[in-house]
């Protein structure tokens, strides 16, 4: 609110200004309103600081609606701090420990600082102190979290916290990042994270911009060729600084939800340019032209990114899609690779059955053949033949049932939406007809050159067959013919071998090619394996949070029936308050009335009228009295614990001290209470105040004579009430 009011109070100013005609008067105002402006938002940023806790916990939405609009420079590294609870880390007394350490990525990370901010001041220097900073703070969380030791996407996050804060206090801040921002995930060697971020903003593009997702997927255009970096680097490899931090302190307020939101707002924002572009016009336009759309500021982006939909409960059913997914391919790979290892131990049995029959068929054969063996061993060879026979016919069948289990399981496996491992499995084997083509084309050619070198040879035998006839200078031709042939040959040997290399290497590149994708695939079980771990622990965590909620709803329960029971105990001693005040007021009553008497200053005639009334007070505010008790005694809530109230009765239950109930009937009156009670008998005196000052001498006789004894001993038989609280 300061910060509008200082903006509107400025461009009147400067309207004001412009209309007198004075330039100088107008820029020096226009400079003290953006000075005052400054300075409001510099008190406002600092009060935030010094109350963080109240203010977090009792203004998280205006908290968040400022960081939206930008946090102050000078602000932002102990905002950043506080926004991610990274300022009292007791992580941060190991940094000088962990700096003496020796980590296995180092080499990686000296190869990488060069590429971070090559064009910022503070690291485009080799060996500078930005560049050393910024090498200690990546060693030393190599040396904390072994599983992702070194990302080169990291190294962006944490030049920027270091433009802003010393080294430790970086340290510590990216450690929070990496545990409670989900940036550690999208970091392991898997990047598991990171195919979840591709495949809800996928989804995203697909529920809000389908023309454009129709046309990356006409064009084979995959949302991780632009869109990684986004996540990775929270868009400081995309952005200028200025646009870049702005969209980092909402980051460090509201997590990875605002890439989500800035990404869709971009490609809404582009979307027209993108029909019209093919896949390489598509990269460059995201490469070139989206970074500096924004250099005017970033408020525009902003403000858009907010008008989109995000839907919280939309990207959980979104994740629990893609962790389904990827566990039934992974089930389906661990199928696949049992039946092929069985088929690998049939074919071996199969073969070692073939030599055992091909044995047993030669000793049979033998034994026939030679005379000297009985026809016992003969049966018993022919015996052990069918046997063999049979177990092979056995072993046939279950090759053939794993066979078309095989078959069953690729067809399944291609109905799922994620082919590449069946596509894979075909480029090898296509690789693998290749060259073999290529190897038969070339042994075609050695034999077709064998076969014109033997013509060759043969014409030559014939020619020189009849040399020593030939004259001298035929001789001569037929020797440079001879050496001609020479060369011939050695040519033809040559190109063998030339052939023969090349066979061998393209054979060693082919066993490479296999080696490598049975490497990738074991690399993608232990991802899988890994997959599961983090969904295991985050239902794990899910179900913590739950009971955390559950036990915070317990508590608030039991506080809730705690300041229940409080109001009904204040209740009840405000009524026992009220009782002993009136009480207290009968008591005075009493005194006044017994003032009046000793005094006579009541004259017999008006005195009985009034006595009565009086009476009739008197028993209206028992009643009520009585009223009040019984109402209290069948009062279920437990009684106050702070007051107890003790009542001393002597002679009979009906006389109370009039004051009390005088008061009784009174705040019984001023709260709007009204009971219909019975009236009881009693006495009271006037007060001596009432009755006229002029006939105090002919009515004193009267009165003492004729109603002292009376009231003596009535006022005898009244009660003693006590009250102590």
């Amino acid at each position: 609110r300061l910060l509008e009011t200082d903006s509107k109070s400025l461009r009147s100013v400067n309207g004001s200004r412009r209309n007198s005609g004075s330039s100088l008067v107008s820029s020096s105002s226009a400079s003290s309103n953006l000075s005052h402006l400054e300075e409001d938002s510099w008190i406002l940023w600092g009060r935030i600081v010094n109350e963080w806790e109240d203010v977090r916990k009792k203004k998280e939405k205006q908290v968040k609606e400022l960081v939206r609009k930008g946090i102050p420079h000078h602000f932002r590294a102990i905002v950043w701090q506080l926004l991610c609870s990274a300022q009292s880390m007791p992580i941060k007394d190991q940094y000088s420990e962990l700096l003496k350490m020796t980590s296995p990525c180092e080499k990686l990370i000296r190869r990488d600082i060069a590429r971070t901010y090559p064009e910022h001041d503070f690291f485009k220097e080799k060996d500078s102190l930005g560049q050393e900073v910024l090498f200690n703070v990546m060693k030393a969380y190599s040396l904390v979290d072994r599983e992702v030791g070194y990302c080169q996407g990291s190294a962006f996050i944490v030049g920027l916290l270091l433009m802003q804060m010393p080294e430790e206090e970086a340290f510590c801040v990216f450690v929070k990042l990496m545990q409670d921002y989900r940036l550690r995930e999208l970091f392991k060697p898997s990047m598991a994270e990171l195919g979840l971020c591709m495949y809800q903003f996928e989804c995203m593009i697909q529920e809000h911009l389908p023309e454009l997702y129709v046309h990356f997927q006409s064009q084979s255009f995959h949302t991780s060729m632009y869109a990684s970096s986004w996540f990775l680097t929270i868009f400081l490899t995309t952005f200028p600084l200025p646009i870049a931090t702005r969209i980092f302190d909402i980051f460090m307020s509201e997590g990875l939800e605002i890439v989500f939101r800035v990404g869709l707002a971009l490609l809404q924002m582009n979307q027209a340019e993108l029909l019209q572009l093919d896949m390489e016009g598509m990269l460059q336009h995201f490469q070139k032209v989206i970074p500096h759309q924004f250099d005017s500021g970033p408020d525009k982006l902003i403000q858009a990114s907010y008008q989109v939909k995000y839907n919280a409960k939309k990207m959980k059913k979104l994740e629990k899609e893609y962790t389904t997914i990827k566990t039934k391919e992974m089930e389906e790979q661990v199928e696949i690779k049992r039946l092929r290892t069985e088929n690998r131990l049939l074919k071996q049995r199969i073969e070692t059955l073939e030599k055992e029959s091909a044995s047993l068929a030669d000793r049979l054969i033998q034994h026939k053949c030679s005379s000297r063996y009985s026809e016992d061993f003969v049966l018993q060879l022919e015996k052990e033949l069918v046997q063999a026979r049979l177990s092979e016919a056995e072993s046939h069948c279950a090759l053939k049932e794993m066979q078309d289990k095989v078959l069953e399981m690729e067809k399944r496996n291609s109905s799922l939406p994620d082919e590449e491992n069946v596509a894979r499995l075909q480029e090898e084997l296509i690789a693998v007809k290749l060259r073999e083509a290529e190897s038969l084309m070339g042994l075609k050619e050695l034999r077709q050159q064998v076969k014109d070198l033997e013509e060759h040879w043969q014409r030559h035998l014939a020619r020189t067959t009849g040399r020593w006839k030939d004259p001298p200078r035929k001789n001569a031709v037929n020797e440079l013919q001879d050496e001609l042939m020479t060369v011939r040959l050695r040519e033809a040997e040559t190109q063998a071998e030339l052939k023969e290399t090349k066979q061998r290497m393209m054979e060693v590149e082919t066993q490479n090619q296999i080696n490598s994708n049975h490497l990738r695939r074991a690399e993608q079980e232990v991802t899988n394996l890994q997959e599961k771990v983090q969904y295991l622990s985050a239902q794990n965590k899910g179900l913590l949070a739950q009971l955390n909620e559950a036990r915070r709803r317990q508590a608030e329960i039991e506080c809730k029936s705690k300041e229940e029971v409080m109001a009904v105990r204040l209740r009840e001693a405000d009524r026992i308050a009220a009782v002993a005040e009136l009480q207290q007021h009968i008591a005075e009553l009493e005194i006044q009335k017994e003032e009046g008497k000793i005094q006579g200053q009541l004259n017999k005639s008006d005195s009985n009228q009034y006595i009565r009334e009086l009476k009739d007070q008197i028993a209206e505010l028992h009643h009520e009295i009585k009223c009040l008790k019984g109402q209290r005694s069948f009062s279920d809530q437990p009684t106050f614990d702070g007051i107890h109230i003790v009542n001393h009765f002597t002679g009979d239950d009906e006389s109370f001290h009039s004051s009390d109930e005088d008061f009784l009937t009174n705040s019984i009156q001023e709260s709007g209470v009204n009971f219909h009670l019975p009236r009881r008998t009693g006495q009271m005196s006037l007060d001596h105040t009432l009755v006229d000052s002029s006939d105090s001498d002919t009515e004193e006789s009267a009165l003492q004579t004729g109603n002292s004894d009376k009231m003596v001993s009535k006022q005898r038989r009244t009660e003693s009430y006590s009250t102590t609280v």
